[in-house]
């Protein structure tokens, strides 16, 4: 039982505060006023599920001048309900100054209970000033936690022993719960957890965004599974029209659209620009060039041998049609047994040879674009901002809300779609050891630059190509991170002496290079922070990345992933050598299977669908800055 104010403990538990609370009023009597200084002080419990307690919470001021006595906050009735903001009195045998510190202790009643505080203020009954406290933490079992003031201060700013003790001790106490771990060699570090499970419990989706990500995955499971066993009864994949059986309730407009007209030659251009995957294509006319696909390790499933492509794929920018594709050739080495397939020749050729390029797609767009240079990369900088920034300093405050839930994604990520036993060993030609040397072929190749996207699309020379709507989006979303992060970087930083001086955020950036990003001698990030405008980038690029660029890859795969022969996760025949060879009996026995192209729909709409709890960009529903006027 999760509260016990559902059950007969909470009537004993009422019984016991009201003793409690007559005991503390007959000490107050004792002493007279001018012998007390009181507090009013404010607590906010959290609002998502199971975020209150029916534990016993102390508090304790810590000012410049002593000390509160520690007092059990207990009013008449229950206190530390989900989504309460209670008030106490705290008194004091002498004036305390300013606060510096709030003390939080929590002790077990009846049952382990953990409570998650927002924040706490504090008031002086004399009319002071009122100091706020964010926390935004859980307190988990027989715990003290000490939390600062809210206004964002760096390590040059503190003066106050006390104050400089707590950020030495709440950065060791995070480097000891937050651990570099290598996963694998040859890509970014990560977490030290095997599943996550072993995250702290801060790290964590709150209760409803767990039961609803699971309770999500279950339903698109279920529903494959209905499908697969409908199918088995009746016949498999014959022609095309086959794949219409497994649209049922998973489904998108776009993803609708793209199976009447996925055949089209300008719906094939139209996603190499505004598609799953809006960075591939480059200048030479323009180009799609799948050269880290060349030797890939392929998938076995079931026994039998999947198999991949590195096609080049030649585009022209139509006056009318916008980017068509002109020339596909599925190897890297033209040869006899490599044609060059061509709008003029049979349609079902041309046809396949497109779905072999949409099909390398599948697997770059997955691993590179979406798993390696957004989530991987993020993490790199969230780990770090953990261990090195202290919940005080203005870097942690605006990179927080962020970076929030990275660690649990990824965690599941690693454990269930890319694991020797994962999903992607299940059903992608990839699956297995090739995904991972995949993944470290770009990794020698990823650089700083190409994440910031103004640079990207120039290195790529796509900067003229029209109805290139992800370039527009981006950039002006960049523009405005940019300006944002700026903004506050000079808040905080007056010259660029303070950031070379900021000791914490000279150590945060060696944790992200020399820690995070190991054996990537040419990425282009620098050990050492030099300026207000290198920070104010390098802030831009992880919010960007965070945000917009993973919105770009992730949000729409299921719209294009959905209808599985527009991009197929796996390819069952190898690529066609022979033009005038292929038959619809061919396609089909070279694409999905049933088994595999129900969970190529159920995963991508289970991971690319809005989130119930998303947060829109340029929203902090949790206060982390507290300094009056800051966001006017």
């Amino acid at each position: 039982m999760r509260r016990l104010e559902r059950g007969e403990g909470a009537q004993t538990r009422v019984r016991d505060k009201a003793q409690r609370q007559k005991h503390q009023e007959e000490v107050c009597r004792e002493k007279t006023p001018t012998e007390m200084e009181v507090y009013t002080v404010t607590v906010a419990t959290g609002t998502s599920e199971y975020s209150g307690t029916n534990n016993y919470i102390y508090v304790t001021l810590i000012g410049e001048n002593g000390e509160s006595e520690r007092t059990l906050l207990d009013n008449p009735g229950l206190d530390f309900c989900r989504g309460a903001v209670d008030q106490y009195k705290v008194a004091s045998p002498s004036p305390l100054g300013s606060v510096l510190l709030v003390r939080l202790e929590k002790q077990k009643y009846w049952v382990e209970d953990n409570w998650f505080c927002r924040y706490v203020s504090v008031e002086p009954d004399d009319g002071g000033k009122v100091q706020t406290f964010p926390c935004y933490r859980w307190l988990v079992g027989d715990v003290t936690m000490e939390i600062r003031e809210g206004k964002a201060t760096t390590v040059m700013d503190d003066s106050s022993p006390k104050l400089l003790e707590h950020r030495r001790t709440e950065l060791q106490e995070r480097r000891n719960t937050y651990r570099w771990i290598t996963w694998a060699p040859g890509i970014p570090r990560c977490i030290d957890a095997k599943t996550e499970a072993d995250l702290p419990q801060d790290a964590r989706f709150e209760n409803e965004k767990r039961s609803d990500f699971e309770h999500s995955l279950h339903y698109a499971l279920l529903e494959l599974s209905l499908k697969k066993l409908t199918i088995r009864f009746g016949k498999s994949w014959n022609d095309l029209e086959d794949f219409k059986r497994i649209f049922w309730k998973l489904r998108s407009p776009i993803a609708e659209y793209c199976m009447k007209h996925w055949e089209e030659d300008w719906l094939f251009g139209y996603q190499c620009l505004n598609g799953s995957n809006p960075r591939m294509i480059q200048r030479n006319i323009y180009l799609l060039d799948y050269a880290i696909m060349e030797g890939i390790p392929t998938n076995t499933i079931k026994g039998k041998p999947q198999f991949i492509a590195a096609p080049l794929c030649l585009l022209y920018q139509h006056p009318d049609d916008g980017l068509v594709p002109i020339a596909i050739q599925l190897e890297q080495t033209p040869g006899l047994d490599t044609p060059i397939f061509l709008p003029t020749d049979p349609p079902l050729a041309w046809l396949l040879a497109k779905m072999w390029v949409r099909h390398a797609e599948f697997q770059v767009f997955q691993l590179l674009s979406h798993l390696l240079r957004t989530h991987l990369v993020v993490e790199v900088f969230c780990v770090a901002t953990l261990r090195q920034l202290p919940a005080v300093h203005p870097i942690y405050k605006l990179l927080a809300p962020h970076l929030r839930y990275t660690l649990e994604i990824n965690c599941r990520g690693r454990t269930q779609l890319i694991s020797d036993t994962g999903i992607f060993k299940r059903v992608v030609s990839t699956g297995g050891k090739g995904l991972l040397v995949l993944a470290q072929r770009e990794y020698k190749v990823l650089t700083y630059r190409s994440l910031q996207p103004r640079f990207d699309f120039v290195d790529r020379g796509v900067t003229q190509i029209s109805n290139y709507f992800y370039r527009d989006h981006s950039l002006m979303l960049w523009d405005a991170i940019h300006s944002f992060v700026s903004g506050m970087v000079n808040l905080y930083y007056q010259t660029d002496r303070d950031v070379q001086q900021d000791a914490e955020l000279q150590a945060w950036i060696r944790d992200v290079t020399q820690e995070g990003f190991t054996e990537l001698p040419n990425f282009g990030l620098k050990s050492k922070l030099s300026s207000r405008e290198e920070l104010s980038t390098l802030l831009a690029v992880i919010i960007f990345t965070t945000t917009a660029q993973h919105a770009a890859t992730n949000n729409g795969q299921f719209d294009w992933c959905a209808w599985v022969p527009n991009t197929p996760c796996t390819m069952r025949l190898p690529p066609p050598t022979d033009k005038e060879a292929v038959t619809m009996e061919m396609i089909m026995a070279t694409l999905p299977d049933v088994s595999q192209s129900c969970v190529q729909m159920a995963i991508t709409w289970h991971l690319g669908r809005a989130q119930p709890d998303a947060i829109p960009l340029g929203q902090y529903p949790e206060q982390h800055f507290t300094e009056g006027g800051l966001w006017r």
